[in-house]
């Protein structure tokens, strides 16, 4: 069964496969090899993603943390500055068509995105694990859900889905299965099937309830 944090990891994992992609577009346009205009594109969404999530360990991870580990959160909240950063000067490429320094801006993200989640998995939510009840995990996730607009929640949970692995799919399946109301889990098990390609029938195996929440969305 999993845990409030692993709907963290999760996230973080869809963030390093994302960029990765993205990374690797760039540098072979550079290169003059395919066109990197759609996944650029798509990195605006990404960068959106992102600063969501930054917004919301701001507002509910780094004053939770602060009460059981003072100042530890401090170089965390650097880090997301420094990103910020990154995507001025990656939006600044794009627009002039610099393909060398779009290139080089997505990997200078990718290096200081790893790090940054690197970081985050292994310190920070680490001690938050060890130091904070479930009970009170649970509230700041579901907090910093809140902070995705509810209109593009579908957006999100597409996204996370078709950039996370098996384990990470279940996971989160699993924990819209325990937060959400019914029908708002049934709205995402429809996405889920769009998003999750051949690892559908496996996920409908391991979480009976996914086939029951299409039905009742087609009924």
């Amino acid at each position: 069964m999993p845990v409030p944090l692993d709907a963290i990891r999760a996230i973080h994992n869809a963030f390093r496969n994302d960029m990765a992609e993205v990374d690797k577009t760039a540098s072979a346009a550079a290169h003059g090899r395919g066109d990197s205009a759609l996944v650029l594109k798509r990195y605006k969404f990404f960068n959106e993603g992102l600063v969501w999530h930054a917004v919301a360990e701001e507002k509910f991870v780094f004053p939770a943390m602060e009460k059981v580990a003072p100042l530890v959160s401090q170089p965390y909240e650097q880090d997301h500055r420094g990103l910020d950063s990154l995507y001025e000067r990656l939006g600044a490429a794009i627009d002039s068509n610099d393909l060398i320094e779009t290139a080089r801006t997505t990997a200078a993200s990718k290096f200081h995105l790893d790090i940054h989640l690197f970081k985050e998995d292994s310190h920070l939510y680490r001690i938050l694990s060890e130091k904070i009840p479930l009970p009170e995990q649970a509230a700041i996730i579901g907090n910093m859900a809140h902070e995705v607009p509810q209109q593009r929640y579908g957006e999100f949970a597409t996204w996370l889905i078709t950039f996370t692995g098996f384990e990470d799919r279940e996971n989160m399946t699993r924990i819209w299965l325990q937060f959400l109301p019914s029908p708002a889990f049934a709205a995402i098990a429809g996405l889920i099937r769009t998003a999750s390609g051949s690892d559908w029938v496996k996920l409908t195996e391991r979480v009976p309830e996914l086939k029951l929440a299409v039905k009742s969305q087609s009924a």
